[in-house]
Parts: structure tokens; sequence; C-alpha cells
């Protein structure tokens, strides 16, 4: 009896020591750890949130929403891409409207969408509605992409110099500014931050206590 206590005491403290070392290391290091490496860089983690000219919140490095004018008031934003359906083409980018349509090429609802789409954007750029980039039409997976390509970027240059009083060189410049080649100069488009532009051309994206959302 006493060698079978001994040995269920051995096998008992061993189990703890393992206990131990399995909470340190996989509930204490490893997760230290883990969030030591996502702190490297301002970006790396939480989104990447981005803060205004006022200090406050203004969105996300990773997750792009577009911005809408007050009703009746000029549409100063430069424009992501956009996550509508066929009950509402035009719906902008935002976490309440992420997902994919699972809409296939040969799907008469998705041109029904993408026709409706450059119409709109045609109308709204002024411009004839064959000029409008695919991108602009054409939502991603999630519907929540943070850049737009250099193409439609421009094509919103004319009303972002009217609206924002500036030329349309220093409207360029500020996109140019904030445009991202290549991922390691293989992967992917040239793309424009969003949100990165319509902070520098002097819009408030978020608001702080006792401040209003809209352009500042």
């Amino acid at each position: 009896m006493i060698a079978l206590l001994r040995g269920f005491g051995r096998q008992f403290v061993a189990g703890l020591l393992v206990l131990a070392a399995a909470t340190v290391v996989l509930g204490v290091a490893y997760p230290a750890a883990v969030w030591a490496l996502s702190r490297i860089t301002a970006t790396t983690a939480d989104g990447g949130i981005v803060d205004d000219a006022h200090g406050c919140p203004a969105g996300s490095l990773r997750v792009g929403v577009d911005l809408t004018p007050p009703t009746g008031q000029p549409d100063g934003y430069l424009h992501s891409r956009l996550a509508g359906g066929p009950s509402d083409p035009l719906t902008p980018g935002d976490p309440s409207a992420s997902g994919g349509s699972n809409l296939g090429p040969n799907s008469a609802a998705l041109v029904q969408v993408v026709q409706a789409r450059r119409s709109a954007i045609a109308g709204r750029e002024g411009v004839d509605p064959a000029a409008v980039p695919a991108d602009a039409v054409t939502g991603s997976g999630s519907g929540l992409d943070p850049a737009i390509s250099p193409a439609y970027a421009e094509l919103q240059v004319p009303r972002l110099a009217r609206v924002n009083q500036r030329s349309p060189d220093q409207v360029r410049a500020i996109i140019a500014q904030h445009t991202r080649g290549r991922q390691w100069g293989v992967l992917g488009a040239p793309r424009v931050d969003v949100l990165a532009v319509n902070l520098a051309l002097g819009h408030t994206v978020a608001a702080c206590p006792g401040e209003d959302t809209g352009s500042g």
C-alpha cells in the first residue's frame, strides 16, 4: 500500500510539474511572444488604426470605409470600391456591407449591378461611362478594400480639386504621395490608400467627443 501511495504521489507531482510548465510556456510565454512580435511596427496589429489631424481614430489601414457626404453637401471625398448588390448598387464599403455576392461572371444580376455602378459613377464624375475603370464597378471578396487603383483615383481628381478648392496638380501630388507599388515589386498592382488621401485633403473622418464628423 505504501509503495502504491508513493507511486501515485510521484505521478501526481510529475503531472503538476507538466501542467505548470505547459501553463508557463503556452499560457504566458507564447502569448507574450506573439504580442511582442505584433508590436514591432505600428501597423502590424489592431487593424492598423490611423489617427486624423486631431489625434482621433479615423480608420484602419486594413479595412476600407467609403465615406459619403451629408445630404445636400458637395462630395469632396476620394471614394473606394463599392459593396452594393442588386437592390442598392452603390452601397458604401463598410463593415455592415462586408461579404461577397457570390455572383458569377455569367450572372445577369451581376451585369445589372456593374452597369448601374458605371452609370452612377460616370454621372458623379462627369465622364463617359466607358472611362470608369473596372475596380470602381466591381467589389472584392470582403467589400472592404482600403485602396483603389491609380486609374480610379485619377478619375476623381477634377471633382476633388473643385470641391476641396485645390488645383488638380495639388490633388494628384497628394494621391502620388499615398500610392504604393506592387508588394515586393512583383505581387499585386499599384494602389492608392483612400483613407490617407482623404485625411491629406483635410477631412476629419471620425468624430472625437465634442467634434462633428465631416470635412474639417
